[in-house]
């Protein structure tokens, strides 16, 4: 299984190095390594959108020292669970 989630890593990576709220994926590709687990286990425990963008929100205030709203976090959060969902068809 270690395959499958590898492979549901690097997708998650890729949107959010397009998505990049501190412009540095062009650079540095593990930059938002840091939200893959818990990300992962909230898409993994049904977690809507609302509950992908509070954590997004989150992440980028807290950790990331950024103000969330020119990021949208909320539209990152639909992207993310529509990507989820996609996916689980596949799975």
């Amino acid at each position: 299984m270690r395959h499958g989630t590898d492979v549901t890593e690097n997708g998650l990576r890729h949107l959010l190095n397009e998505w990049d709220p501190i412009g540095v994926a062009d650079e540095v590709r593990d930059e938002y390594d840091c939200m893959l687990t818990p990300l992962l286990q909230r898409l993994q425990n049904g977690a809507g959108t609302a509950e992908i963008a509070a954590f997004l929100r989150r992440e980028l205030e807290e950790h990331f020292g950024l103000t969330p709203a020119p990021l949208d976090p909320e539209a990152m959060a639909a992207r993310l669970t529509s990507w989820w969902a996609a996916a689980a068809g596949s799975r």
